[in-house]
């Protein structure tokens, strides 16, 4: 299986990348940090089938859309590459809101793009959106980061509609709280947090398993399912004594 995987070089990218080095697998790593991609090529080499990396910023739209026309067809793409402004009472600056939204929604249909066309000729193929818990339930500390990933939600929602009748399957994933670089910048005591590996493993069975909507730890879901059906006098109260 031809995969390629964005955000591979570090955090759940880089560990998505292990798990799916085998010599099945033909892997296309997409990063901006060059040094930490050929080491993780370096790493794998061995394990997968092959190991090819892309050096490049997910925001660089026309650029990022060349490589993904010299890659042509794949059986699968992880849609990972994320970033988040942490957990702060700022007002963020509007090129902070810009840059978020270019990495976390916009950068993903430059890639589909290019991609989504080669998939409806082949009639076949995986598209995993990487999402969050948080776009379930807006705290005012990553208002900015919540809105990307529930727009990333709509998004996947849309392109599986369209492209199901083609056998592409579409996957979303939210994840809860996951140690990674991302989760390093949170400052507070993290519920359910899991382990890279573990979540990854997770997040790996359920592609495996082809669910269209996968959201974990489950514990953690039903807590905000449940803050989500509270009267919203009641659920203010709540996220203010969160905050």
């Amino acid at each position: 299986m031809k995969i390629l995987i964005t955000g591979a070089s570090s955090g759940l990218g880089a560990e998505l990348a292990r798990q799916y080095a085998t010599k099945e697998n033909e892997l296309i790593l997409l990063a901006r940090r060059e040094d930490k991609l050929f080491q993780l090529r370096s790493e794998l080499f061995e394990s997968a089938k092959s190991v090819d990396i892309i050096i490049a910023d997910v925001t660089q739209f026309e650029m990022l859309q060349e490589k993904i026309r010299e890659i042509g067809s794949v059986d699968m793409v992880i849609l990972n590459a994320g970033i988040s402004l942490g957990h702060s009472d700022e007002i963020p600056t509007i090129a902070e809101f810009k840059n978020l939204y270019d990495v976390n929604v916009l950068s993903n249909h430059a890639i589909l793009e290019v991609l989504l066309p080669h998939f409806k000729a082949q009639e076949s193929g995986k598209i995993v959106f990487i999402s969050s818990l948080a776009s379930l339930f807006s705290m005012p500390s990553s208002k900015v980061y919540s809105s990307s990933k529930r727009a990333l939600n709509a998004y996947a929602e849309g392109v599986r509609y369209k492209y199901s009748k083609y056998g592409v399957k579409v996957i979303n994933i939210l994840p809860g709280f996951i140690k990674s670089e991302l989760t390093d910048k949170n400052d507070f005591n993290m519920p359910f947090l899991l382990e890279t590996d573990e979540g990854v493993r997770r997040i790996k069975n359920a592609i495996e398993r082809e669910k269209k909507f996968y959201a974990f730890p489950f514990r953690f879901y039903l807590i905000i399912r449940f803050l989500n059906i509270l009267p919203s006098f009641l659920r203010e109260k709540i996220v203010e004594f969160l905050n």
